[in-house]
């Protein structure tokens, strides 16, 4: 409930960074513009936002007969999950990774890399898959398309505003209602920024509810685990050219560290997320993901802090 409350929140303030900018930009008729806008958006994402990143990134569905091991783990976390069997897309990348979208559990898709199938071995596959169902059952595919094409929104209306304040145009009304050509410049440059940083928020704590809800799906968390160390490896050697607005629906950010965007990454750490799983394991996930016994305390129990110090460790060392 609690990821639900915040989640509403944090697009309520996307909507109303909307209709603030459209405000700034042509007072009050620009707010019911800015409105409709995002109405409009958000419209066409529910139902086509699916289709559009399938063809961005040249996904094609795949049956039973074409890749029988893949459609057989799918199903069997389908039903684990309790979903509807979804349909099943292969991309023709060699970056890992993998996303699902559509606007309902009836409407899934989950789609993975070429080059997940050709790294992964079958347990960390189900762990990615499951993950990816995991969003479907919380309804996590419709919030991002949705945050995603707001965000999309919003740039547009930051571009419009500020080529109307350098050429002195557009806006109309009192200057204490519209603000200077000044303020329309600051607006313009902050509000993609408060956009992505919304984006990012929400993304991140669907993240971790993912990854736990998903190892409950898989029934252990050492596949997961082990997928996010190797895509965490594999994505820095090999970044997909992907665009910004979708790399949130990724498993991992497929952006390069390198690239400006990371800088608005809206994943969590992947140390942190490991670290988490392990957590999960308790007794015997440490021991098993870096081959090291947890410490326990003078009653026998666990110090679940300095597993976390441990799988934190061990992530370090993996990317060196």
């Amino acid at each position: 409930m609690g990821n639900w409350f915040r989640t509403t929140l944090l697009m309520g303030a996307l909507t109303l960074l909307i209709v603030w900018i459209g405000r700034l930009f042509g007072g009050q008729q620009g707010m019911i513009i800015a409105f409709i806008l995002a109405i409009g958006m958000n419209f066409f994402s529910y139902w086509f936002s699916d289709k559009i990143v399938l063809r961005m990134y040249r996904a094609t569905e795949v049956t039973p007969a074409e890749a029988p091991e893949l459609y057989q783990i799918v199903q069997e976390v389908a039903q684990r999950a309790g979903l509807p069997m979804p349909r099943v897309y292969t991309i023709p990348k060699e970056s890992p990774n993998a996303f699902a979208t559509g606007r309902n559990p009836e409407h899934a898709v989950v789609a993975v890399t070429q080059g997940l199938l050709k790294l992964m071995n079958r347990d960390e596959i189900m762990g990615v898959l499951s993950h990816e169902m995991a969003h479907v059952k919380n309804r996590d595919i419709l919030i991002g398309s949705i945050a995603a094409t707001m965000a999309g929104a919003v740039m547009i209306l930051a571009n419009m505003a500020r080529w109307s304040a350098l050429f002195g145009g557009g806006v109309s009304g009192s200057d204490d209602e519209r603000g200077g050509g000044i303020g329309l410049i600051a607006m313009s440059i902050l509000a993609p920024i408060a956009a992505m940083l919304i984006q990012m928020a929400i993304s991140r704590s669907r993240e971790y509810q993912a990854d736990a809800t998903g190892a409950g799906f898989a029934g252990q968390p050492y596949g997961l685990a082990s997928a996010l160390k190797k895509l965490g490896a594999y994505t820095k050697r090999l970044p997909m050219n992907a665009s910004p607005n979708t790399a949130h629906m990724f498993i991992v950010n497929p952006l390069s560290s390198r690239s400006l965007m990371s800088l608005f990454s809206t994943h969590p750490p992947l140390e942190d997320r490991i670290a988490r799983l392990t957590g999960i394991a308790r007794l015997t996930g440490i021991a098993r993901l870096t081959g090291t016994r947890p410490s326990a305390g003078p009653g026998g129990e666990i110090d679940e802090d300095r597993g976390l110090r441990q799988a934190k460790e061990t992530w370090k060392n993996l990317s060196r």
